[in-house]
């Protein structure tokens, strides 16, 4: 399975450059040669094939290196793991659509419970891996065929880059700035790297593929009409010998547009792109009194085709988000065509009454201030979506938001300046060749730029602007990278005359014994050049990939026990769970059944607990669920994880549980999964959702210095008492299940806890991941002297086996009657219900003076409130 996908992306590489450099050679051929044009076609194609063999290669490596890590991915027991937690909700997309086909899942009510959630995800991710599942499977793929596809598919679009990558540099340098660009591509590290590795299945390689793709046929198309002399009566007098080839460009780069919008809805960013670069480029052309209509022609054709494409996906019930398909996708392409054809009437109106250049910006800037006034006055809602449409993505995130840590910027971390993160995604000299390219292509503004060279400057320039607001676009800048620094290398190879040397070589070299004979006319200077973008530019970013390959994230053993132990041991929610389900009507909410119930835990956690547990988590990586705060510290605090972690008492925490939930006989879970990463290092980002970090860890000196240590508040938190604590005292919440432990920062917290507060717990590791059930409890009631201390303990054996107390206290009322609740059923699980294998060892012991009396407790009693008489 595993060389048959090799050999066919090595072929289907090989297809697709020599298709496109057939096209580009034939185009040649016509406009350079009407005498011979076959044999100048075979010569020219002949001479060709060189590159197109070493792409080919190029690509077929950068597919290797991103399949290393294998081991990671396909382990020894059988189990798949895919990387991140993105990828996970891909794979249960995938089976849906699957087990559903041609019908996708487009609402889920399997995640963000109560609630569930609309998928903004891009169908056509998943309809790529699903045609290449039923096509390689004849038509009924098994688990293991699709879950090959699913693996394998990021390490495939990563590769396919190159061939685009390649072209952007080839129009803008030449062949040796393409294969530059194409050789960088293969090895960017960092985030490019990372989303296009074996296991990745997330459709964020997609976005870098078709974006790219996009501009490649885009700048293909510009060059074309430019060099055909495109006029719009060219399209009236329907003269194909001018209008065929930019045409076909011009739909390509519509279908590629579409394609990238079919893989992300956050794809406009491109749309504006090329609205900035076209604005540009007319001032341009304008003030040499040049005619922009060949980017007319262009940009109206490829964004018609963008139009009719993106339609039949445009979900109306949706109304003008940005988040799903919905009109303001449509909208935006409309108005990207319709921003071309504006564009091109002015400037052929101020060329046809001789109207001074510098007013075209002018009248430019006015159209736009006065659209937007009118879009203010007859729609605010879309006037205030448009307007902070460029902060959601060039925008510096704050609040819980600036948590996540795909979305920060890659300039600050901890709200300090640094350079390490963007040395870590682009290395530092391909980084500031990035800077140095763009300067050069800004350089050229001021002589006679070509239309591609002030496109790759607007798009690089742009992207650079995103990364700025979230580090995750980094994938897309790492495109950039490749081109800048290879165009700089480009540069430096024809300051050292590389092209007369490469015309000698094809000259005089017929045979492996003429090259003793050409290495004489090879001069230091040029040697020196290819050493220097060898050990500079390519050297660095094969040096940080190939650290990247030793593995592949995702959850580790741990959640992938715990979420295997969910799936089999605790009660079937009542759901189909690889059904199309409808979502309800406006203002209503999903009909769940009266079994079906949501899994508490952190976001981060979401889709491995609904994906490999088949489970309904509260709370996902949508960031759906959360709760907590978004304006100020003023605003009431939503229910969700970030309140019920942070809540500072049982109490608390159960009334979260009971608000997330509209049905007031219901609370909105009934597990609650907890890590070490929760209760430590990720323990802050839950308060920054809440938007209330202060007095949770707090300055102690230590002899050395100031160090901070988790405080009181700290440990009153729902998560301190229940991952740290074990649930011990709690009334509702018990321990059915843990993983194995690891080595972390568990046991610093327990020292802290035992030192400061008087603690007196095990300073040891417990398990990593830990489930606890929330139950209605047992009411153990009994009399005892009036106001006498009563206390009631039993001593809990985990699945791992270890042991800790659990206990309460209380004190009797005046006529001595006690009452506690408790969690745990001292008589084993039933039939139907949680199969726990974390219990008490034997059964309660109620004691206060000398009197100790044992009780045994059902767990229909712990599920039903039931009571206990002592």
């Amino acid at each position: 399975m595993h060389l048959s996908l090799l050999n066919l992306l090595n072929f289907l590489l090989t297809q697709i450059i020599y298709f496109i450099e057939k096209m580009y050679l034939l185009k040649e051929i016509t406009m350079s040669s009407q005498d011979r044009p076959v044999s100048t076609f075979k010569s020219k194609l002949k001479s060709s094939l060189p590159y197109t063999l070493a792409v080919a290669v190029i690509g077929f490596i950068a597919f290797w290196i991103r399949t290393l890590p294998s081991g990671t991915v396909f382990l020894s027991n059988g189990f798949v793991r895919f990387g991140g937690n993105d990828p996970w909700y891909h794979m249960r997309t995938l089976n849906v659509l699957l087990e559903n086909y041609p019908n996708r899942m487009f609402y889920n009510p399997m995640t963000n419970y109560p609630n569930g959630s609309y998928i903004h995800f891009g169908p056509l991710f998943d309809q790529m891996m699903a045609i290449t599942s039923l096509v390689l499977g004849l038509g009924s793929p098994g688990q293991d065929m699709v879950n090959t596809v699913g693996v394998y598919f990021p390490a495939v679009l990563g590769a396919l880059t190159v061939i685009p990558v390649y072209y952007i540099g080839k129009h803008l340098g030449g062949h040796k700035t393409g294969i530059l660009a194409a050789i960088l591509i293969a090895f960017a590290p960092g985030q490019f790297f990372s989303r296009s590795i074996i296991g990745f299945t997330d459709h964020h390689i997609a976005e870098s593929l078709f974006s790219t793709f996009f501009m490649m046929f885009f700048m293909l198309a510009l060059i074309s009409a430019k060099e055909k002399g495109l006029r719009f009566e060219h399209v009236i007098t329907k003269n194909l010998n001018v209008l065929k080839e930019p045409l076909i460009y011009s739909i390509m780069a519509g279908v590629m547009y579409s394609a990238y919008q079919l893989s992300w809805p956050g794809a406009p960013l491109f749309l504006l792109i090329v609205l900035v670069y076209a604005v540009v480029q007319y001032v341009l052309d304008n003030f040499r009194g040049e005619s922009s209509d060949y980017l007319g022609f262009t940009g109206i054709v490829a964004f018609l085709v963008s139009t009719i494409i993106i339609l039949p996906f445009v979900h109306p019930d949706m109304g003008f988000s940005m988040y799903y398909y919905s009109w303001f996708h449509l909208a935006t392409a409309i108005g990207s065509m319709a921003g071309f054809v504006v564009l091109s009437f002015i400037e052929r109106e101020f060329k046809s009454k001789n109207i001074k250049a510098y007013y075209y910006p002018l009248t430019i800037l006015g159209i736009v201030v006065l659209g937007m006034l009118v879009l203010k006055i007859v729609s605010p809602s879309i006037f205030s979506l448009v307007i902070n449409a460029p902060n959601t993505v060039f925008g510096v995130q704050t609040g819980g938001a600036a948590t996540i840590a795909e979305v920060s910027s890659i300039f600050y971390e901890s709200e300090a300046f640094t350079l390490s993160k963007v040395f870590g995604n682009f290395t530092a000299s391909g980084f500031f060749a990035s800077l140095l390219g763009m300067l050069i292509l800004a350089v050229n503004l001021f002589r006679k730029p070509k239309p591609e060279e002030v496109l790759v400057l607007v798009w690089s320039f742009l992207i650079l602007l995103t990364i700025y607001g979230q580090n995750r676009f980094a994938y897309y800048y790492s495109v950039n990278v490749a081109v800048l620094s290879a165009y700089v290398g480009g540069l430096l190879l024809e300051k050292v005359k590389w092209g007369q040397l490469n015309e000698k070589f094809r000259s005089s070299v017929k045979s492996p014994a003429d090259i003793p004979g050409f290495l004489k006319f090879v001069k230091v200077e040029q040697v020196i050049a290819v050493l220097v973008i060898a050990v500079v530019l390519i050297y660095p970013v094969y040096g940080l990939s190939m650290k990247q390959t030793t593995g592949t994230g995702g959850p580790d053993g741990t959640w992938i026990e715990a979420c295997l132990w969910l799936k089999s041991n605790t009660p079937d929610p009542g759901m189909d769970y690889n059904a199309v389900y409808e979502g309800p009507e406006d203002g209503e909410t999903f009909d769940y059944p009266d079994t079906a119930y949501g899994v508490m835990s952190w976001w981060d956690y979401g889709h491995w607990i609904e994906t490999i547990g088949h489970r309904m988590p509260n709370a996902n990586p949508f960031q759906a669920g959360i709760g907590g705060r978004r304006g100020s510290i003023e605003d009431e605090n939503q229910p969700g994880a970030s309140t019920f972690f942070t809540a500072q008492s049982e109490e608390e925490a159960t009334e979260v549980l009971e608000a997330v939930d509209p049905d007031p006989d219901k609370a909105g879970a009934r597990y609650v999964v907890s890590d070490v990463e929760m209760a430590t290092g990720k323990f802050y980002a839950m308060t920054a959702w809440t938007l209330d970090s202060d007095g949770y860890y707090q300055p102690y000196w230590t002899g050395s210095g100031y160090q901070y240590l988790p405080s009181e508040r700290y440990f009153k938190s729902m998560e301190s008492r229940l991952h740290i604590l074990d649930g011990n005292g709690l009334k509702q919440y018990r321990l059915v299940h843990e993983t194995w432990a690891y080595q972390t920062q568990e046991t610093t917290y327990k020292q802290v806890y035992n030192y400061l507060y008087g603690g007196n717990i095990s300073e040891v590791d417990t398990g990593y991941v830990k489930i606890f059930e929330y139950v209605k409890g047992a009411n153990i009631t009994g009399t005892a002297s009036p106001n006498e201390t009563v206390k009631i303990s039993t001593t809990i054996l985990t699945n791992q086996g270890r042991t800790f107390e659990y206990s309460q206290s209380t004190t009797s009322d005046s006529e001595g009657r006690y009452e506690f609740t408790v969690p745990y059923s001292t008589e084993g699980s039933i039939s139907g219900e949680t199969q726990f294998d974390t219990a008490p060892t034997g059964p309660y012991v109620v004691s206060y003076g000398d009197t100790t009396k044992e009780v045994r407790v059902s767990e229909e009693a712990v599920l039903n409130g039931e009571e206990v008489k002592v």
